[in-house]
């Protein structure tokens, strides 16, 4: 699939929850090819600092209206510039990037953590109108302004917080086991924390279900050159994430 670079303009750059902003961009050349798990490389500034652009997720694309959505953390330099912008202004948008998901199996469960549900939000209108169960955590009830992002895409949601705010109290990997023996589900998508998709991968393969895992990695050119990016394949052979994945089999990188 063809890669450009082009001026995207702002839709909305919105604030969804703490420190957590929805990037609305005009860019119809990239919405209309983009699929869940692929991801744009943006350039957040007009000076050389930062220097770098900044990987995000898909969220959504919508080919209708031309345009494309992602949802990020402001974490950092990058992404201050990045929030800073508004409907007034443009970005110079790379995408899209990398392999996305395999549309596989009739009964999906989707597990995500943090910001590692921003690509499975795209996935999950993807799959529809399959039946749809997703396992989500957060550290608080405040972080899980995702549940009504999903509310009408999945047909079931589970929700973890850390501190029992919101749903069960501890990490998507307690509540986990219970979600599988209560469904029949054929396929797994999971991106979030490492230690968490290690988790769920290790599961799938004992309950013998196909998983998908999407990584997440520093990544500095985006379209393989710089090296930056690489993961150990279980094959012995370092992954590329931007242009190998970031979705990968989790038998392929997973231990």
């Amino acid at each position: 699939m063809p890669k450009m670079v082009v001026e995207a303009r702002i839709v909305r750059n919105t604030e969804i929850g703490v420190n957590v902003k929805e990037l609305v961009l005009y860019a119809p050349e990239i919405a209309v090819q983009a699929v869940p798990g692929q991801f744009l490389h943006v350039r957040v500034a007009d000076s050389y600092y930062p220097l770098l652009r900044r990987p995000l997720s898909i969220s959504g694309a919508d080919h209708i209206t031309g345009t494309v959505s992602t949802i990020y953390r402001v974490v950092g330099q990058g992404t201050a510039c990045l929030a800073a912008l508004t409907s007034k202004d443009s970005v110079d948008c790379m995408g899209p990037l990398g392999n996305g998901f395999v549309i596989h199996g009739q009964r999906p469960l989707l597990v995500g953590g943090g910001m590692g549900l921003a690509p499975l939000l795209f996935l999950a209108g993807a799959l529809c109108p399959r039946p749809i169960e997703i396992l989500m955590g957060g550290r608080t009830k405040e972080e899980m302004f995702w549940a009504d992002m999903f509310h009408n895409k999945c047909d079931a949601i589970h929700i973890t917080t850390d501190d029992g705010t919101l749903g069960s109290c501890g990490v998507t990997l307690d509540l986990l086991p219970d979600v599988l023996k209560s469904g029949a589900f054929d396929v797994i998508y999971t991106c979030g924390p490492r230690i968490m998709m290690k988790g769920v991968a290790k599961a799938a393969k004992t309950y013998n279900i196909p998983c998908q895992v999407s990584l997440e990695e520093y990544m500095a050119c985006g379209i393989g050159g710089c090296l930056s990016c690489t993961c150990a394949g279980k094959d012995g052979l370092r992954k590329k994430v931007c242009t190998d994945g970031p979705v990968f089999w989790a038998q392929e990188v997973i231990s």
